[in-house]
């Protein structure tokens, strides 16, 4: 039986002021109540999500992790925009409170937002403790439904226009993603350098422009804790945009983990995909082909594109590590999931398949 996505203890280094914190709940509220406790989300790698029992209610507050140095990926203001757009035509986000920068006050902005009760299924979720087989299948299918739904949204009407300008964005995101991963790097992997010269290489047409998650997978779906299959909410909007669809697909294949996938990949289980009953990626695409009428015609370029960004988003956590903005043990040995990542991609190109690698 799974429980729900409960809050714990607060992370050396990462603990708020629960006095000042609790005086700006007063002032937005209009209460009285000293009554605040504070808990913290502890299973996340990027922004610093925390759990505020208030006057018997409980909120989210989400801000950018200490010692960030990618503001694209910890725009609190932008995230809370995005939301709260978005929040009035699509029923699977959370409603926004209100945002909050008074560095006179704090010395971090944040948001807070409302909890969305219910189940989420960690990257470290065993097996035996996933779904019935044909419940896991429902979900996989409703799971790449939602994502094509997502992607069929007007972005104009909702007014996210803000978040880019489209044409051009397969070029700008391997470009994009290479800077980062060049200013973040510790160690010399081979394998990055040649993903990014093959993907700049071999850029795609692009199919058309829309708001794209950028970081679809199992943890960032809220389930009914009644029914698996049924998905409530979409989490974790920080890296949002207006680009290819085709690209937002791609990272939730390379989140993607099967079976039949590099014992290491399995290992480090980047998702919770490899129970029974979950769809293969050629299935995911024929199914996201079903819902979305887009024709991925280039399944391996979009897989090798997921794995790539991957592999720079845990390099530039594990390089906050190595310089000691965060102590979270967690990062040690993140850089064994840059490594894998890009070999797989690497497979992937010389099979010139996504399935059946090794």
């Amino acid at each position: 039986m799974l429980e729900l996505d409960s809050p714990g203890e607060i992370r050396v280094n990462e603990k708020l002021d629960s006095k000042i914190l609790s005086e700006i709940l007063k002032n937005k509220f209009g209460s009285s109540s000293n009554s605040l406790e504070i808990k913290q989300y502890r299973k996340g790698y990027s922004n610093l999500t925390y759990n505020l029992l208030w006057n018997n209610k409980e909120f989210i507050l989400r801000k950018a992790p200490f010692g960030a140095l990618v503001k694209g990926g910890h725009d609190m203001k932008r995230e809370f925009n995005i939301l709260s757009r978005l929040s009035l035509h699509y029923d699977k986000v959370p409603k926004t409170y209100f945002y909050f920068d008074d560095k006179s006050i704090i010395d971090f902005d944040f948001y807070l937002m409302e909890k969305l009760e219910g189940i989420i299924l960690r990257p470290k979720t065993p097996n035996s403790m996933m779904p019935e087989k044909d419940v896991t299948k429902k979900l996989s299918i409703n799971f790449i439904k939602t994502l094509s739904s997502l992607h069929k949204l007007d972005f104009k009407k909702i007014d996210l226009e803000f978040l880019g300008k489209g044409n051009g964005y397969a070029k700008r995101q391997v470009v994009g993603w290479s800077k980062r991963y060049n200013k973040s790097k510790t160690d010399e992997i081979k394998e990055m350098e040649y993903l990014m010269n093959w993907l700049l290489n071999n850029l795609p047409k692009e199919v058309n422009y829309s708001l794209i998650h950028n970081d679809f997978k199992y943890d960032n779906i809220v389930l009914n804790k009644d029914d698996y299959s049924d998905i409530l909410g979409v989490l974790d909007w920080e890296m949002s945009t207006i680009g290819d669809p085709l690209f937002d697909l791609g990272t939730t294949l390379g989140y993607w983990v099967q079976n039949n996938d590099h014992p290491l990949l399995k290992e480090i289980s980047l998702s919770p995909t490899t129970s029974s009953g979950n769809l293969n990626r050629m299935e995911l695409i024929d199914n996201y082909e079903k819902y979305s009428k887009i024709k991925v015609n280039h399944p391996v370029y979009y897989y090798v594109f997921g794995l790539f960004k991957i592999s720079v988003i845990v390099q530039q956590i594990y390089f906050r590590y190595k310089k000691g903005y965060t102590k979270d043990d967690r990062f040690s040995n993140l850089l064994s999931i840059v490594k894998v990542c890009s070999l797989v991609a690497y497979q992937a190109i010389n099979r010139n398949k996504i399935d059946d690698l090794f």
